[in-house]
């Protein structure tokens, strides 16, 4: 075995220490720490995934991965159909849309559970293509607008370009649906945008029409 001189392993030692120094300076963490964030952040991750998979509702049109723990056969994508419902081996159909991403999962285990027991299984959203908003009138960009999560109608108007120099910003106006009924929401963007009369910017929802006269 070789070893190296005495000197040179003494220069070796300060430069690895010094780059040491510089490397906490900068950062201002412990290096010995960085394996622990990094786990932390996997869990935060997780959080957010079991979170989502608590609150999104599955909607028409949504693209769903089942995968079902050593079972090939069962495991597969699957479209949420114009009717609300999808089509799986050994169950058949079930009712989808309207239900949360947790909800659907444990629905389909309890009835995979006839056939073998225990499965574990995960059910996650691979395209949300329900999650539909649209931006209609004086706006520089109108049209639809595909969302992953709720937006807040100053959002639409930033994502449909803003209004233009026709607008009457001060009677914006917002659709919705709920149970059949036609709901109108009103939206002064001047306000909004000046901080005033904040809880007019709602949370927009699946299928909202934000309409800009």
């Amino acid at each position: 075995m070789r070893y190296l001189p005495l000197a040179r392993r003494t220069t070796l030692l300060l430069i690895f220490g010094l780059l040491l120094l510089q490397f906490t300076a900068c950062t201002g963490k412990n290096p010995s720490t960085l394996p622990q964030q990094t786990g932390q952040g996997e869990a935060a991750a997780s959080a957010d995934e079991a979170l989502v998979a608590s609150t999104y509702v599955i909607g028409v049109g949504d693209v769903l991965q089942v995968s079902v723990w050593k079972d090939a056969e069962l495991s597969r994508q699957v479209t949420v159909l114009p009717d609300g419902v999808i089509n799986m081996p050994l169950i058949g159909f079930i009712q989808a849309a309207g239900k949360t991403v947790t909800v659907l999962g444990e629905e389909i285990a309890d009835r995979i559970s006839r056939f073998m027991p225990d499965p574990i299984l995960d059910v996650s959203v691979i395209q949300s293509n329900s999650m539909n908003i649209y931006v209609v009138g004086k706006v520089r960009n109108p049209g639809r607008f595909s969302i992953p999560v709720d937006v807040s109608v100053l959002q639409a108007m930033a994502m449909a370009g803003g209004p233009d120099k026709f607008a009457d910003t001060g009677d914006i106006k917002i659709f919705r649906n709920e149970g059949g009924q036609t709901r109108i929401f009103k939206f002064d963007y001047d306000d909004v945008v000046a901080g005033k009369r904040l809880e007019q910017n709602i949370l927009l929802q699946r299928g909202d029409v934000v309409v800009v006269p």
